[in-house]
């Protein structure tokens, strides 16, 4: 029988509709803290814990914010799951919800269920230690409460009334869990285990294989079948267009999606890693990959987001393809009958398509190293975070000696697909790393790719950030003020 732990109470997963999504399942189950506010993954209203793996790559737990609307209910079972409901009562309420409470942190209260899973998820999170409220050299931090809460950990929660400055009074009043608090102490022991999951409804099936041999036997058999990992993008598509599949085929907990190996010449990422996971494990050693993270949506996605998706959705308005391509890494597919790799360069042959063939999967992303001296990312979009790209570039560059010896730039939101600024790059190349050069370049990177006016930004818009990204990076490497 499929069920899930849902604040301590086993819930029957057994007859529910496999397009229900964990949001709509809790809701049926009378916890209805949890609201729907945007159906996309971006307010936040939804967010609820759930007992995952350390992000680390150790056997411990950690209570992991996400996005309940977006994550298929079957996704869930046999896992552990805490709502708003589970963390405290009215006449014992959990340290996050007093904060809350006293310091005016609820009008309408719509939100503040959402509000209070992030916020546990941070103060729960396992290194969170006191400090001085002060960033590098001393700067003061505003996102940096002096108890180690980060605030960026709720920045995918909007609050429509209330006003921000009583919620980040309310995080940074926060203290550590007390002696006997049983989240904290579950923290301690191993994540649950993820059983292999059958479950039919009729009209679709969700399977979760055990290891990565099932996995390809099943899409072997049903390529039509849908790939799920954080569920991120395909969540979308069912709660806002109504796109219904008849097998998905779940793939997040393949051990062998899940590696991370760091050699003398290159990182091996596994595509099944979430975003957070990737970022907690590299510790800056690809200071590219490093910036994109922050920039990426927000925490509650990049809970459940993967590399692995994100190159398999083929969206040219993906921020990792870019990164990926700037830093020449390879994708390594697999099937039933066999393994290849694949340079990202290769990788995209038109609008969300690609190379990768029915039945296969992405198993592994592989960036070489060592990482060049120059690098940056910049993103340019309504918002500063979680937003989708107006356009994305990345850099990664080599200067010896005064020369540009070796450089690569990654591009989205540009063209049907993520591309590479050839004709710039090889500008650039042999060339000395000066302003005039520089200038001349950046007339010729605002003309790469094709892009289109939207709702985001005109086609002359995107062409202008193109040239105005790369006279930044100039300055900024130079040392001067852009």
């Amino acid at each position: 029988m499929a069920g899930i732990l849902v604040n301590g109470t086993p819930r029957d997963l057994d007859g529910v509709p496999l397009h229900t999504n964990a949001l709509d399942f809790l809701r049926g189950c009378g916890l209805t803290g949890a609201k729907e506010g945007c159906a996309e993954g971006e307010c936040g209203a939804c967010s609820v814990l759930v007992a995952r793996p350390a992000p680390d790559g150790s056997h411990a737990t950690e209570w992991t914010a996400i996005n309940s609307c977006l994550v298929p209910a079957a996704a869930f079972d046999g896992q552990e799951v805490v709502t708003s409901e589970g963390l405290g009562t009215p006449d014992a309420l959990h340290p996050v919800q007093h904060e809350m409470a006293v310091r005016g942190g609820s009008q309408c209260g719509y939100c503040t269920p959402g509000f209070v899973c992030s916020m546990a998820a941070e103060f729960y999170r396992s290194g969170r230690a006191a400090t001085n409220g002060t960033g590098p050299a001393g700067t003061h931090d505003a996102y940096q409460g002096e108890n180690g809460f980060d605030l960026h950990a709720i920045s995918g929660n909007l609050c429509r009334c209330t006003g921000y400055r009583p919620i980040k009074d309310a995080a940074f009043a926060l203290g550590f869990p007390a002696d006997g608090d049983a989240l904290a102490a579950r923290r301690t022991t191993p994540p649950p285990a993820v059983p292999e999951t059958r479950l039919h409804d009729g009209e679709a099936g969700f399977l979760r294989p055990v290891d990565l041999a099932a996995a390809l036997r099943v899409l072997a058999e049903q390529p039509e079948a849908v790939v799920v990992a954080g569920s991120t993008d395909w969540g979308v598509e069912v709660n806002l267009k109504g796109v219904r599949a008849s097998s998905v085929v779940a793939v997040d907990r393949l051990p062998e999606l899940r590696g991370f190996t760091v050699g003398g010449d290159q990182v091996r990422i596994g595509a099944a890693l979430t975003l957070t996971e990737v970022e907690r494990r590299l510790e800056g050693r690809l200071p590219l990959l490093s910036a994109l993270m922050p920039q990426f949506a927000s925490p509650l996605i990049r809970n459940g987001a993967t590399l692995g998706g994100n190159l398999g959705t083929g969206s040219p308005i993906g921020d990792a393809p870019p990164v990926l391509l700037a830093l020449e890494a390879s994708v390594v597919l697999a099937s039933a009958e066999g393994e290849r790799t694949v340079a990202l360069a290769d990788y995209f042959t038109g609008y969300r398509e690609s190379v990768r063939r029915p039945g296969e999967l992405i198993t592994e992303i592989v960036v070489p190293l060592p990482a060049r001296t120059i690098t940056a990312f910049h993103k340019i979009a309504k918002r500063p975070f979680d937003d989708i790209s107006s356009v994305a570039v990345a850099y990664a560059v080599d200067v010896v000696d005064g020369v540009v010896e070796r450089v690569r730039i990654g591009l989205g939101g540009v063209a049907a697909t993520p591309i590479r600024a050839r004709a710039t790059e090889e500008a650039l190349e042999g060339q000395p790393w000066t302003a005039e050069t520089v200038e001349t370049a950046a007339v010729m990177l605002a003309g790469e790719g094709t892009p289109i006016s939207d709702q985001r930004a005109s086609a002359d818009y995107r062409a202008a950030m193109l040239g105005q990204s790369l006279r930044k990076l100039f300055h900024e490497s130079a040392g001067v003020p852009a």
